[in-house]
């Protein structure tokens, strides 16, 4: 992957030959890349429009390029168009599903509700509710008592022994925060399985689809009869549904008037746009014969709405000039007071001096800024808008509209395609950060001002830089490569990896990829937490490499710098719902863990996915290892849950074998690389039986066995 994202080097010779003989041996007409992603795009040149000496534009030629995209992935699709001459075919997501409860998790929840329903007659309970706790690792998320904010001691947690001296209050209202915790497992939403293209969904695939929209403002009933209607008129759908209510005193439809016809009428549309996913085969074959590909909007159908259907669309992203909207003002500045305060909680109210903030092209473009309104509230600013509706400036408010607040430093790490996607949006953030720290303000006051006199005085020019991301026309931290291939010894030397890679300044006038360590390796050392958005249900934290190689590589970057020792925080801000109050990190990690990878119902459904279903769960598996590197998360019973559920099972083990054998011999070698590196201890019989299945899947694959 290197030869191929690294600027200074060429394609490899093989690479450069295949797409050669299709442009002159084989002489193709046209070219169809399925995404997401290619790799053509992202070779090195020129970062927003090819010149003759780009790579991308040497290689393709004047093949036609069709390429299937994700329809909530509009960022890295305007790279494949700038880059790659993309003709954009975009496809839908997988449906989404309700992680449910399993095993322990579903045993435990009995027991809670059989201690809930007569706690007094029910004490015999506490032992075994405890003992499941421990087991599924729950008693981390739901300690008995959190230590106080003042404190470095560790959550007191409960042992079989321990709960019996504990009085029956105050066991009660510990069972029901479990059980309050139970309830946001057993209802998080995940993507099941992976997308056929061209193919409408099923009904009950449908009835998931809407089930995840609308949530509890559209009843069962509806749901079911709109997904399982059969070209029936909405009229006819409405008549049907006031018959079942009327048959059924216990419906749990709640409100039947005009909003719920409205909402019937909105799922029934949505239905229909659903069923239009058979345009994306249409769409293929239109491009293929250079027929017009209609324009659409990209992004998320929980977040967007029906805006973004149908799929088969040639899809496009937002005005980036009108960064941030309104709306996203409006969320980013209450995720970020949030963030304020669950650090002050943590902290004896002190403010966090230096917050690094991920700027992702993706998730700037389905937030519409978010992540930028972020920025601005912790700066303390606002942005001054033409009539238009243009954004002109990021206005400073004085510091007594603050409320008493400081205005925090921040270190923005900019993805290549934020970088490049939003130049307008850098050079504002940079005209903001050099008169914040020119402001005449008291440094205490002003932790931008007070952090750039402090690199002034050290002799670092321009000391207000705070945009930071890879060389020009470079993308990635290059974590995730090292992290793939096993070549790293700790995970200090990931950090460092990180920091290499981004210490290139990004601002207004000639500040595009100057490389400045000092400067960065001084906002790192100040850095108390790392912001990272999620935008969206199918990949969160533990789905792809990308969010270790960069928030994990950057919360061990900062630990580095600091010389007091101290951990780095970090918030995780899930945009794709209505509620995006800030999370730590640990916790998104083992709800995340929970709800998905260990969960069967989404085991089966990404193994039942063939080799594509394989090799997704093989890649969670190097990302838990990429975790434990850079963050130090590593909990047994993720490691034991997953060789369970995917080594230790002989069905599902012998479906990966045959399916993708080399993302299950990954499999198998991730869970060793974990015991080896002291990440994991699984007894010894485990062990050796995962070693046993990992030589005879070498041998499988060397070719010695038959």
């Amino acid at each position: 992957m290197r030869l191929l994202f690294d600027r200074d080097l060429t394609p490899h010779p093989q690479y450069a030959a295949f797409y050669k003989w299709l442009q002159q041996d084989f002489q193709a007409d046209a070219v169809v890349h399925f995404g997401m992603h290619g790799t053509v795009e992202w070779l090195p040149g020129a970062p927003l429009g090819n010149s003759g000496l780009s790579w991308s534009d040497v290689l393709l030629g004047d093949m036609p390029n069709v390429y299937v995209y994700a329809a909530n992935n509009p960022s890295e699709s305007i790279l494949a168009k700038r880059r790659g001459y993309g003709t954009i075919v975009s496809h839908n997501v997988p449906p989404y599903a309700r992680a449910g409860l399993y095993k322990q998790l579903a045993t435990l929840k009995g027991l809670v509700e059989e201690y809930r329903e007569k706690p007094e007659a029910n004490q015999t309970l506490r032992a075994p509710i405890i003992q499941n706790l421990a087991q599924t690792g729950l008693d981390r998320d739901c300690p008995f008592r959190s230590p106080s904010a003042d404190s470095d001691a560790e959550p007191e947690l409960l042992t079989a022994e321990s709960a019996q001296g504990v009085s029956e209050d105050e066991f009660s209202e510990y069972v029901s925060r479990i059980y309050q915790y139970l309830q946001v497992v057993e209802t998080r939403l995940f993507s099941e399985g992976l997308h056929v293209l061209g193919q409408p969904p099923a009904p009950d695939k449908l009835g998931q689809y809407l089930e995840a929209y609308f949530g509890d403002s559209l009843s069962p009933e509806a749901v079911e009869v709109v997904s399982n209607s059969n070209g029936e008129s909405l009229d006819a759908i409405k008549a049907k549904l006031q018959r079942i209510y009327l048959q059924s005193e216990t419906s749990t439809s709640g409100s039947r008037g005009q909003e719920e016809e409205q909402k019937v009428s909105e799922a029934v549309q949505i239905k229909g746009l659903l069923h239009q996913n058979t345009e994306e085969m249409r769409s293929i074959l239109r491009a293929l014969n250079g027929e017009y590909i209609e324009p659409q909007a990209g992004g998320d159908l929980l977040r967007d709405g029906a805006g973004v259907l149908p799929t088969g669309r040639n899809i496009h992203a937002l005005d980036p000039y009108r960064m941030p909207s309104q709306a996203a003002l409006e969320r980013g500045a209450a995720a970020a007071q949030a963030i304020l305060k669950a650090h002050r909680d943590a902290n004896n109210g002190t403010y966090p001096e230096t917050v690094a903030v991920n700027l992702w092209g993706l998730d700037a473009i389905k937030t519409k800024g978010e992540s930028v309104a972020i920025v601005l509230y912790l700066v303390g600013a606002r942005p001054l808008r033409e009539a238009t509706g243009r954004v002109a400036r990021y206005q400073l408010i004085p510091l007594e509209e603050l409320g008493g607040r400081p205005r925090v430093d921040v270190l923005c790490n900019m993805s290549g395609i934020f970088r490049d996607s939003f130049q307008n949006v850098v050079e504002l953030l940079d005209d903001l950060f050099k008169r914040a720290g020119q402001a005449s303000e008291p440094a205490d006051r002003n932790f931008i001002r007070k952090h750039s006199s402090a690199m002034t005085q050290q002799g670092l020019a321009n000391s207000w830089a705070r945009l930071f991301s890879n060389p020009a026309g470079d993308y990635g931290s290059m974590v995730n490569e090292r992290v793939g291939s096993s070549q790293w010894e700790n995970g200090s030397e990931l950090g460092d990896t990180w920091a290499s890679r981004n210490a290139f300044s990004y601002g207004r006038g000639s500040e595009r990829g100057t490389a400045r360590p000092e400067l960065l390796e001084a906002l790192l050392s100040t850095t108390d937490r790392v912001v990272q958005e999620i935008d969206s249900v199918e990949y969160g934290l533990t789905d792809i490499q990308e969010y270790y190689a960069n928030t994990g590589a950057l919360k061990k970057a900062a630990e580095n710098a600091r010389k007091d020792g101290k951990s780095v925080a970090c918030s995780i801000v899930e945009t794709f719902g209505k509620d995006a109050t800030p999370q730590e990190l640990s916790d998104v990690l083992r709800l995340e863990y929970r709800s998905k990878l260990l969960n069967p119902k989404w085991a089966q459904a990404m193994a039942d996915q063939g080799s594509g279903g394989a090799f997704e769960i093989s890649q969670r598996m190097t990302a838990m290892i990429g975790w434990g590197a850079t963050t130090g998360f590593a909990e047994k019973w993720v490691f034991d849950q997953a060789a369970e559920t995917y080594a230790l099972n002989p069905e599902m083990a012998d479906k990966l074998r045959k399916n993708n054998p080399q993302a299950f011999s990954n499999l198998l070698k991730r869970m060793l690389e974990a015991s080896g590196r002291g990440m994991w201890s699984p007894d010894e019989a485990t062990l050796e039986q995962l070693k046993s299945m990992y030589s005879d899947m070498d041998a499988q694959l060397e070719g010695v066995n038959t």
